[in-house]
């Protein structure tokens, strides 16, 4: 009897240290498991995504493209500001890959960011890390430009009656108020005088331009072109820090092997960094 009891007791042992050892939280690797993103046979693995707003439209015609290289791989993507990107993330939702528009929003999320910027969260896998692409801002203009706004600094001018541009916590946004400030465009006075309105993401701007609802926006130059709108001028790099786009697997995620073989695919296959040149990004 006390033998049996003593087998009970070990193999209980047993089964409490493998369910501990197979339990993940957020900062328990530095690196993913080779064995997360398996699935049983014949069945597909998802892929959650979630990508900056710029990126929609070239991120979802490489996931057609892709089907033909990882038939058993689904890519679910979610597309909107990389603030709000990342608050989902802080707030538990599953992502396997993020692709934010700034840096400031994967500092806030990596453990190992050395700028002062990381909030204490720990959801990077820090080695899978990336810049993956550069965007340039640029101000355009609804069809036939109305109002003839020609640079940035006619933004200072009586010929700009409303401009849009993305919410401060939108990387967009950030960029457009640097450019704002280095040409000494007061954003307070054009708000008390009506002449400004923000747009959720930088897609949201452009629709705006697009519609006409506004004289112009500050966006991407990739988003101009998916938009078909027209650039009047194009941010110098004195005017707003650098437009990189990182790259990175997430510890929020279900299947980092899976992520991480689409991230080597989106910057190394040809016809993927065709596309991605195509709308006016470039591979870094």
């Amino acid at each position: 009897m006390k033998k049996k009891l003593l087998s009970l007791s070990l193999a209980l042992a047993l089964g409490l240290t493998l369910a501990a050892c197979s339990s993940g939280t957020p900062g328990a690797a530095d690196t993913p498991a080779p064995s997360e993103s398996a699935a049983p046979a014949g069945e597909q693995t998802e892929v959650v995504v979630f990508a900056a707003a710029s990126l929609e439209a070239t991120l979802t015609e490489i996931a057609e493209m892709y089907k033909e290289v990882a038939p058993d791989v689904k890519l679910t993507f979610t597309f909107d500001s990389s603030g709000t990107l990342k608050t989902q993330i802080e707030e538990g939702a599953v992502c396997d890959l993020f692709l934010s528009a700034a840096q400031k929003q994967m500092n806030q999320l990596d453990a190992a960011d050395a700028t002062g910027t990381n909030e204490g969260l720990d959801f990077v896998y820090s080695d899978t890390r990336m810049d993956f692409v550069e965007n340039k801002v640029v101000l355009a203009v609804p069809e036939d430009n109305p109002r003839d706004i020609q640079s940035f600094s006619d933004l200072a001018t009586d010929k700009l009656s409303l401009l849009c541009i993305g919410n401060e916590d939108v990387p967009v946004g950030s960029y457009s108020l640097e450019i704002l400030d280095t040409l000494g465009i007061d954003i307070a006075a054009l708000e008390a005088d009506g002449k400004v309105t923000y747009g959720t993401n930088v897609s949201e701007v452009a629709n705006q331009v697009k519609e006409g609802a506004v004289d112009c926006g500050i966006i991407y130059a990739t988003d101009a072109f998916t938009y078909e709108l027209t650039v009047v001028d194009e941010a110098e790099p004195d005017m707003c820090s650098q437009v990189i786009y990182p790259a990175a697997v997430m510890k929020s995620g279900t299947a980092a092997e899976a992520a991480q073989a689409f991230l080597d695919y989106l910057h190394t296959d040809a016809d993927a960094i065709a596309v991605l040149e195509g709308v006016g990004f470039t591979v870094v």
